[in-house]
Protein backbone atom coordinates (compact mmCIF):
# COMPACT_ATOMS: atom_id res chain seq x y z
CA UNK A 1 0.00 0.00 0.00
CA UNK A 2 1.35 3.42 -0.98
CA UNK A 3 2.31 5.87 1.72
CA UNK A 4 -0.29 8.35 0.50
CA UNK A 5 -3.06 5.75 0.77
CA UNK A 6 -2.00 4.85 4.31
CA UNK A 7 -2.00 8.50 5.33
CA UNK A 8 -5.43 9.03 3.75
CA UNK A 9 -6.84 6.02 5.59
CA UNK A 10 -5.50 7.21 8.94
CA UNK A 11 -6.85 10.71 8.30
CA UNK A 12 -10.38 9.47 7.63
CA UNK A 13 -10.19 7.20 10.68
CA UNK A 14 -9.32 10.20 12.84
CA UNK A 15 -12.13 12.24 11.30
CA UNK A 16 -14.60 9.46 12.09
CA UNK A 17 -13.38 9.30 15.68
CA UNK A 18 -13.79 13.07 16.14
CA UNK A 19 -17.28 12.96 14.66
CA UNK A 20 -18.27 10.08 16.97
CA UNK A 21 -17.03 12.03 19.99
CA UNK A 22 -19.03 15.09 19.01
CA UNK A 23 -22.23 13.09 18.39
CA UNK A 24 -22.01 11.10 21.66
CA UNK A 25 -21.22 14.18 23.74
CA UNK A 26 -24.04 16.21 22.18
CA UNK A 27 -26.66 13.47 22.51
CA UNK A 28 -25.63 12.70 26.11
CA UNK A 29 -25.97 16.34 27.17
CA UNK A 30 -29.23 16.91 25.28
CA UNK A 31 -30.70 13.70 26.68
CA UNK A 32 -29.82 14.71 30.23
CA UNK A 33 -31.25 18.19 29.78
CA UNK A 34 -34.48 16.91 28.24
CA UNK A 35 -35.09 14.09 30.72
CA UNK A 36 -34.89 16.02 34.00
CA UNK A 37 -36.08 19.27 35.47
CA UNK A 38 -33.06 21.49 35.77
CA UNK A 39 -32.62 25.03 36.88
CA UNK A 40 -31.06 27.50 34.51
CA UNK A 41 -27.85 27.59 36.50
CA UNK A 42 -27.53 23.82 36.61
CA UNK A 43 -28.21 23.54 32.88
CA UNK A 44 -25.66 26.20 32.08
CA UNK A 45 -23.12 24.49 34.34
CA UNK A 46 -23.66 21.16 32.59
CA UNK A 47 -23.39 22.75 29.15
CA UNK A 48 -20.28 24.67 30.22
CA UNK A 49 -18.60 21.50 31.47
CA UNK A 50 -19.49 19.73 28.23
CA UNK A 51 -17.95 22.57 26.24
CA UNK A 52 -14.87 22.35 28.49
CA UNK A 53 -14.52 18.61 27.81
CA UNK A 54 -14.91 19.27 24.08
CA UNK A 55 -12.19 21.94 24.20
CA UNK A 56 -9.96 19.60 26.20
CA UNK A 57 -10.48 16.89 23.59
CA UNK A 58 -9.80 19.32 20.74
CA UNK A 59 -6.52 20.44 22.31
CA UNK A 60 -5.05 17.06 23.23
CA UNK A 61 -6.52 14.81 20.53
CA UNK A 62 -7.16 17.02 17.49
CA UNK A 63 -4.49 19.73 17.68
CA UNK A 64 -1.71 17.69 19.29
CA UNK A 65 -2.39 14.55 17.25
CA UNK A 66 -3.34 12.23 20.10
CA UNK A 67 -5.92 10.25 18.14
CA UNK A 68 -3.53 7.32 17.72
CA UNK A 69 -2.00 7.40 21.21
CA UNK A 70 -4.15 9.45 23.63
CA UNK A 71 -1.93 11.16 26.23
CA UNK A 72 -2.48 10.68 29.95
CA UNK A 73 -3.24 14.38 30.63
CA UNK A 74 -6.25 14.11 28.34
CA UNK A 75 -7.66 11.15 30.27
CA UNK A 76 -7.11 12.80 33.66
CA UNK A 77 -8.69 16.10 32.63
CA UNK A 78 -11.62 14.56 30.76
CA UNK A 79 -12.44 12.18 33.63
CA UNK A 80 -12.30 15.05 36.10
CA UNK A 81 -14.78 17.03 34.01
CA UNK A 82 -17.04 13.99 33.69
CA UNK A 83 -17.02 13.36 37.46
CA UNK A 84 -18.05 16.97 38.10
CA UNK A 85 -20.82 16.67 35.50
CA UNK A 86 -22.07 13.43 37.09
CA UNK A 87 -22.13 15.08 40.49
CA UNK A 88 -24.05 18.08 39.13
CA UNK A 89 -26.51 15.82 37.36
CA UNK A 90 -26.30 11.99 37.43
CA UNK A 91 -28.15 11.94 34.12
CA UNK A 92 -24.89 13.10 32.51
CA UNK A 93 -23.19 9.76 33.27
CA UNK A 94 -23.32 8.66 29.56
CA UNK A 95 -20.86 11.46 28.78
CA UNK A 96 -18.20 8.89 29.77
CA UNK A 97 -18.81 7.21 26.39
CA UNK A 98 -17.53 10.34 24.69
CA UNK A 99 -14.58 10.59 27.08
CA UNK A 100 -13.53 7.02 26.20
CA UNK A 101 -13.78 7.59 22.43
CA UNK A 102 -10.00 7.85 21.79
CA UNK A 103 -9.46 4.53 23.61
CA UNK A 104 -12.01 2.48 21.73
CA UNK A 105 -9.54 1.45 19.03
CA UNK A 106 -6.25 1.25 20.94
CA UNK A 107 -7.42 0.17 24.41
CA UNK A 108 -10.36 -2.15 23.81
CA UNK A 109 -10.26 -3.83 27.22
CA UNK A 110 -10.04 -0.50 29.02
CA UNK A 111 -12.97 0.83 27.03
CA UNK A 112 -15.06 -2.30 27.65
CA UNK A 113 -14.28 -2.11 31.36
CA UNK A 114 -15.25 1.55 31.39
CA UNK A 115 -18.57 0.76 29.74
CA UNK A 116 -19.29 -1.94 32.35
CA UNK A 117 -18.46 0.46 35.18
CA UNK A 118 -20.64 3.08 33.55
CA UNK A 119 -23.57 0.66 33.33
CA UNK A 120 -23.20 -0.27 36.99
CA UNK A 121 -22.98 3.38 38.01
CA UNK A 122 -26.10 4.23 36.06
CA UNK A 123 -28.01 1.34 37.69
CA UNK A 124 -26.84 2.47 41.13
CA UNK A 125 -27.90 6.03 40.36
CA UNK A 126 -31.36 4.87 39.36
CA UNK A 127 -31.63 2.77 42.50
CA UNK A 128 -30.50 5.69 44.69
CA UNK A 129 -32.96 8.06 43.04
CA UNK A 130 -36.05 5.85 42.77
CA UNK A 131 -35.37 3.44 45.67
CA UNK A 132 -35.64 0.47 43.33
CA UNK A 133 -34.77 -0.65 39.83
CA UNK A 134 -37.47 -2.24 37.72
CA UNK A 135 -36.91 -5.33 35.64
CA UNK A 136 -37.42 -3.36 32.43
CA UNK A 137 -34.91 -0.70 33.48
CA UNK A 138 -32.36 -3.29 34.58
CA UNK A 139 -32.83 -5.32 31.40
CA UNK A 140 -32.43 -2.22 29.26
CA UNK A 141 -29.26 -1.25 31.12
CA UNK A 142 -27.77 -4.74 30.71
CA UNK A 143 -28.61 -4.87 27.01
CA UNK A 144 -27.27 -1.39 26.36
CA UNK A 145 -24.05 -2.23 28.20
CA UNK A 146 -23.67 -5.51 26.32
CA UNK A 147 -24.24 -3.78 22.98
CA UNK A 148 -21.71 -1.05 23.82
CA UNK A 149 -19.08 -3.60 24.92
CA UNK A 150 -19.67 -5.64 21.76
CA UNK A 151 -19.29 -2.59 19.56
CA UNK A 152 -16.08 -1.56 21.32
CA UNK A 153 -14.54 -5.02 20.96
CA UNK A 154 -15.69 -5.35 17.35
CA UNK A 155 -14.24 -2.00 16.32
CA UNK A 156 -10.99 -2.78 18.14
CA UNK A 157 -10.82 -6.18 16.39
CA UNK A 158 -11.30 -4.54 12.99
CA UNK A 159 -8.55 -2.03 13.73
CA UNK A 160 -6.21 -4.79 14.93
CA UNK A 161 -6.82 -6.84 11.79
CA UNK A 162 -6.29 -3.74 9.66
CA UNK A 163 -2.91 -3.10 11.26
CA UNK A 164 -1.98 -6.77 10.96
CA UNK A 165 -2.90 -6.72 7.27
CA UNK A 166 -0.88 -3.56 6.79
CA UNK A 167 2.18 -5.19 8.37
CA UNK A 168 1.80 -8.17 6.05
CA UNK A 169 1.55 -5.84 3.05
CA UNK A 170 4.67 -3.97 4.20
CA UNK A 171 6.56 -7.25 4.61
CA UNK A 172 5.37 -8.39 1.17
CA UNK A 173 6.50 -5.11 -0.38
CA UNK A 174 9.91 -5.41 1.28
CA UNK A 175 10.25 -9.02 0.11
CA UNK A 176 9.34 -8.06 -3.45
CA UNK A 177 11.88 -5.24 -3.41
CA UNK A 178 14.57 -7.59 -2.11
CA UNK A 179 13.69 -10.15 -4.76
CA UNK A 180 13.82 -7.50 -7.48
CA UNK A 181 17.26 -6.39 -6.26
CA UNK A 182 18.46 -10.00 -6.27
CA UNK A 183 17.13 -10.52 -9.80
CA UNK A 184 18.84 -7.34 -10.98
CA UNK A 185 22.11 -8.48 -9.44
CA UNK A 186 21.74 -11.92 -11.03
CA UNK A 187 21.00 -10.27 -14.37
CA UNK A 188 24.09 -8.07 -14.03
CA UNK A 189 26.30 -11.06 -13.26
CA UNK A 190 24.82 -13.01 -16.17
CA UNK A 191 25.47 -10.10 -18.53
CA UNK A 192 29.07 -9.79 -17.31
CA UNK A 193 29.60 -13.49 -17.93
CA UNK A 194 28.09 -13.17 -21.42
CA UNK A 195 30.40 -10.27 -22.23
CA UNK A 196 33.36 -12.27 -20.93
CA UNK A 197 32.48 -15.16 -23.23
CA UNK A 198 32.05 -12.82 -26.20
CA UNK A 199 35.40 -11.10 -25.59
CA UNK A 200 37.13 -14.46 -25.12
CA UNK A 201 35.61 -16.02 -28.23
CA UNK A 202 36.23 -13.00 -30.50
CA UNK A 203 38.94 -10.55 -29.47
CA UNK A 204 41.10 -12.94 -27.46
CA UNK A 205 41.00 -15.67 -30.06
CA UNK A 206 41.55 -13.12 -32.82
CA UNK A 207 44.65 -11.65 -31.17
CA UNK A 208 45.98 -15.16 -30.56
CA UNK A 209 45.51 -16.03 -34.24
CA UNK A 210 47.17 -12.77 -35.35
CA UNK A 211 50.15 -13.51 -33.10
CA UNK A 212 50.52 -16.98 -34.56
CA UNK A 213 50.28 -15.71 -38.16
CA UNK A 214 52.78 -12.92 -37.53
CA UNK A 215 55.14 -15.40 -35.89
CA UNK A 216 54.95 -17.60 -38.98
CA UNK A 217 55.45 -14.60 -41.27
CA UNK A 218 58.51 -13.49 -39.31
CA UNK A 219 60.13 -16.87 -39.81
CA UNK A 220 59.79 -16.44 -43.59
CA UNK A 221 61.56 -13.07 -43.59
CA UNK A 222 65.26 -12.27 -43.37
CA UNK A 223 66.15 -11.74 -39.69
CA UNK A 224 67.58 -8.25 -40.06
CA UNK A 225 65.27 -6.92 -42.73
CA UNK A 226 63.04 -3.90 -42.26
CA UNK A 227 59.94 -6.02 -42.87
CA UNK A 228 60.99 -8.43 -40.10
CA UNK A 229 61.29 -5.55 -37.66
CA UNK A 230 57.82 -4.31 -38.65
CA UNK A 231 56.40 -7.77 -38.14
CA UNK A 232 58.12 -7.98 -34.74
CA UNK A 233 56.51 -4.69 -33.69
CA UNK A 234 53.11 -5.91 -34.85
CA UNK A 235 53.62 -9.13 -32.88
CA UNK A 236 54.37 -7.21 -29.69
CA UNK A 237 51.27 -5.08 -30.19
CA UNK A 238 49.14 -8.15 -30.80
CA UNK A 239 50.53 -9.91 -27.73
CA UNK A 240 49.98 -6.84 -25.54
CA UNK A 241 46.39 -6.62 -26.69
CA UNK A 242 45.99 -10.35 -26.20
CA UNK A 243 47.14 -9.99 -22.59
CA UNK A 244 44.86 -6.99 -22.12
CA UNK A 245 41.84 -8.88 -23.46
CA UNK A 246 42.62 -11.76 -21.11
CA UNK A 247 42.76 -9.35 -18.17
CA UNK A 248 39.43 -7.91 -19.31
CA UNK A 249 37.89 -11.36 -19.39
CA UNK A 250 39.31 -12.06 -15.95
CA UNK A 251 37.85 -8.79 -14.64
CA UNK A 252 34.43 -9.66 -16.00
CA UNK A 253 34.62 -13.19 -14.66
CA UNK A 254 36.48 -13.13 -11.32
CA UNK A 255 37.96 -16.25 -9.86
CA UNK A 256 35.23 -18.69 -8.95
CA UNK A 257 34.13 -18.45 -5.34
CA UNK A 258 31.92 -21.53 -5.57
CA UNK A 259 34.85 -23.86 -4.97
CA UNK A 260 36.88 -21.69 -2.62
CA UNK A 261 36.66 -18.76 -0.20
CA UNK A 262 37.66 -15.14 -0.56
CA UNK A 263 41.14 -15.49 0.95
CA UNK A 264 42.00 -18.41 -1.34
CA UNK A 265 40.69 -16.55 -4.39
CA UNK A 266 42.84 -13.55 -3.49
CA UNK A 267 45.83 -15.88 -3.09
CA UNK A 268 45.21 -17.15 -6.62
CA UNK A 269 45.25 -13.56 -7.90
CA UNK A 270 48.60 -12.78 -6.28
CA UNK A 271 50.03 -16.10 -7.48
CA UNK A 272 48.99 -15.34 -11.04
CA UNK A 273 50.45 -11.82 -10.80
CA UNK A 274 53.81 -13.28 -9.77
CA UNK A 275 53.77 -15.89 -12.53
CA UNK A 276 52.88 -13.41 -15.28
CA UNK A 277 55.01 -10.40 -14.30
CA UNK A 278 57.65 -11.55 -11.81
CA UNK A 279 56.35 -9.07 -9.21
CA UNK A 280 56.70 -10.45 -5.69
CA UNK A 281 53.05 -10.66 -4.71
CA UNK A 282 51.66 -12.47 -1.69
CA UNK A 283 48.58 -12.66 0.54
CA UNK A 284 48.44 -12.43 4.33
CA UNK A 285 45.37 -13.51 6.30
CA UNK A 286 44.95 -12.71 9.99
CA UNK A 287 42.13 -13.65 12.32
CA UNK A 288 39.56 -16.34 11.80
CA UNK A 289 38.19 -16.24 8.24
CA UNK A 290 34.39 -15.95 8.13
CA UNK A 291 32.16 -16.60 5.16
CA UNK A 292 30.46 -13.58 3.57
CA UNK A 293 27.51 -13.66 1.17
CA UNK A 294 28.70 -14.79 -2.28
CA UNK A 295 27.76 -11.46 -3.86
CA UNK A 296 29.79 -9.55 -1.26
CA UNK A 297 32.84 -11.78 -1.71
CA UNK A 298 32.55 -11.29 -5.47
CA UNK A 299 32.54 -7.50 -5.10
CA UNK A 300 35.53 -7.57 -2.74
CA UNK A 301 37.43 -9.86 -5.08
CA UNK A 302 36.88 -7.44 -7.96
CA UNK A 303 38.17 -4.56 -5.83
CA UNK A 304 41.35 -6.51 -5.02
CA UNK A 305 41.68 -7.47 -8.66
CA UNK A 306 41.41 -3.85 -9.81
CA UNK A 307 43.98 -2.73 -7.22
CA UNK A 308 46.43 -5.42 -8.40
CA UNK A 309 45.84 -4.40 -12.00
CA UNK A 310 46.67 -0.78 -11.13
CA UNK A 311 49.86 -1.90 -9.37
CA UNK A 312 50.75 -3.96 -12.42
CA UNK A 313 50.05 -1.36 -15.10
CA UNK A 314 50.82 1.99 -13.48
CA UNK A 315 52.86 1.61 -10.29
CA UNK A 316 55.87 -0.29 -11.68
CA UNK A 317 56.00 -2.05 -8.34
CA UNK A 318 58.56 -4.65 -7.29
CA UNK A 319 56.38 -6.19 -4.57
CA UNK A 320 52.70 -6.15 -3.71
CA UNK A 321 51.03 -7.43 -0.56
CA UNK A 322 47.36 -8.08 0.12
CA UNK A 323 46.35 -8.36 3.78
CA UNK A 324 42.94 -9.68 4.86
CA UNK A 325 42.23 -9.05 8.55
CA UNK A 326 39.14 -10.64 10.10
CA UNK A 327 38.45 -8.51 13.17
CA UNK A 328 35.35 -10.12 14.66
CA UNK A 329 32.62 -7.96 13.15
CA UNK A 330 34.79 -6.29 10.52
CA UNK A 331 36.89 -7.35 7.54
CA UNK A 332 39.80 -5.07 6.63
CA UNK A 333 41.64 -5.48 3.33
CA UNK A 334 44.88 -3.61 2.58
CA UNK A 335 46.57 -3.74 -0.85
CA UNK A 336 50.04 -2.19 -0.63
CA UNK A 337 52.72 -1.80 -3.30
CA UNK A 338 56.15 -0.18 -3.39
CA UNK A 339 55.65 1.47 -6.77
CA UNK A 340 56.00 5.04 -7.98
CA UNK A 341 52.84 6.21 -6.25
CA UNK A 342 50.98 9.42 -7.00
CA UNK A 343 49.46 12.43 -5.28
CA UNK A 344 45.74 11.60 -4.74
CA UNK A 345 44.80 15.26 -4.22
CA UNK A 346 46.42 16.35 -7.46
CA UNK A 347 45.30 13.44 -9.61
CA UNK A 348 41.90 13.09 -11.18
CA UNK A 349 40.29 9.86 -9.97
CA UNK A 350 40.17 7.31 -12.76
CA UNK A 351 37.34 4.97 -13.53
CA UNK A 352 39.10 2.17 -11.65
CA UNK A 353 39.23 4.01 -8.33
CA UNK A 354 35.69 5.30 -8.81
CA UNK A 355 34.38 1.79 -9.47
CA UNK A 356 36.16 0.39 -6.43
CA UNK A 357 34.75 3.15 -4.24
CA UNK A 358 31.22 2.49 -5.52
CA UNK A 359 31.51 -1.25 -4.92
CA UNK A 360 32.58 -0.75 -1.30
CA UNK A 361 29.90 1.87 -0.71
CA UNK A 362 27.30 -0.64 -1.89
CA UNK A 363 28.54 -2.99 0.85
CA UNK A 364 28.25 -0.26 3.53
CA UNK A 365 32.03 -0.24 3.88
CA UNK A 366 34.80 2.36 3.78
CA UNK A 367 37.36 2.93 1.04
CA UNK A 368 40.57 4.97 1.25
CA UNK A 369 43.70 5.44 -0.87
CA UNK A 370 47.02 6.53 0.61
CA UNK A 371 49.84 7.38 -1.78
CA UNK A 372 52.64 9.80 -2.48
CA UNK A 373 55.14 10.38 -5.25
CA UNK A 374 57.77 7.66 -4.92
CA UNK A 375 56.19 6.26 -1.74
CA UNK A 376 54.02 3.50 -3.15
CA UNK A 377 50.26 3.15 -2.81
CA UNK A 378 48.00 1.59 -0.19
CA UNK A 379 44.34 0.83 -0.78
CA UNK A 380 42.47 0.31 2.51
CA UNK A 381 39.01 -1.28 2.57
CA UNK A 382 36.79 -2.20 5.51
CA UNK A 383 33.41 -3.93 5.32
CA UNK A 384 31.14 -5.23 8.10
CA UNK A 385 30.94 -8.97 8.62
CA UNK A 386 27.56 -10.71 9.08
CA UNK A 387 26.21 -10.32 12.61
CA UNK A 388 24.63 -13.78 12.62
CA UNK A 389 26.97 -16.66 13.43
CA UNK A 390 28.31 -18.25 10.24
CA UNK A 391 30.57 -21.15 9.58
CA UNK A 392 34.23 -20.31 9.63
CA UNK A 393 36.25 -20.93 6.50
CA UNK A 394 38.85 -23.67 6.78
CA UNK A 395 42.33 -22.41 6.22
CA UNK A 396 43.44 -25.47 4.25
CA UNK A 397 46.82 -27.11 4.23
CA UNK A 398 48.33 -24.55 1.94
CA UNK A 399 47.45 -21.77 4.31
CA UNK A 400 48.70 -23.47 7.44
CA UNK A 401 52.33 -22.58 6.81
CA UNK A 402 54.13 -19.80 5.01
CA UNK A 403 55.78 -20.53 1.70
CA UNK A 404 59.01 -18.87 0.59
CA UNK A 405 57.74 -18.58 -2.97
CA UNK A 406 56.16 -15.25 -3.87
CA UNK A 407 52.46 -15.45 -4.48
CA UNK A 408 51.67 -18.02 -1.83
CA UNK A 409 49.35 -17.21 1.03
CA UNK A 410 50.94 -16.34 4.33
CA UNK A 411 48.56 -17.07 7.18
CA UNK A 412 49.12 -15.27 10.45
CA UNK A 413 47.86 -16.96 13.60
CA UNK A 414 44.46 -15.89 14.77
CA UNK A 415 44.55 -13.48 17.69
Amino acid sequence: MALGQVWEKERWKAVGQHAFFAVVLTLSVLGALAGTDLTTGTALLGIGLAVGIAAWYAYWIVLRGGADRPPLPYLVGALAGWVIMAVVDPALLPVALAVLTPYWLRRAWWSAGGVLVLGGAWSWQRFSTDGSVGARTLTGCVLATAVAVTIVCYVATLDHESHKRQRLLDELTATQAERAATERQAGTLAERQRLAREVHDTLTQGFASISMLLDAARDDLPPDSRAARRVEQAMRTARDNLAESRRLVQALRPASLDRTHLAEAVRELTTRLTEETGIEAYTVVTGKPMALPPSSEGELLRVVQEALTNARRHAHAVSVSVTLSYLGDLLAIDIQDDGTGFAPAARHAGIGLTTMRERIAALDGTFAVESGAGEGTTVAVTVPLPTEPSASVPAGPAAAEASPVAGTERMAPAP
